[in-house]
């Protein structure tokens, strides 16, 4: 079963990272992704969101997702 989520978590991020434009957009999907992927380590979703939210957020500023 965690195979399968995150193989549904990558074709998900990206197929939505070639459409997320602003810092907010991107921030939004890392939260997402972040929390999918913490569920799926039962680990802090809380936790795994916010980590996923700074690095869409950051992505741009470090070059990754131009």
């Amino acid at each position: 079963m965690q195979i399968k989520l995150w193989a549904i978590a990558a074709i998900l991020t990206t197929a939505l990272s070639g459409c997320l434009r602003t810092d907010g957009e991107r921030a939004v999907a890392g939260a997402a992704a972040g929390a999918i992927v913490a569920e799926a380590l039962d680990s802090n979703v809380i936790a795994g969101a916010a980590i996923g939210a700074g690095a869409g957020a950051l992505c741009d500023d470090a070059g990754i997702c131009d």
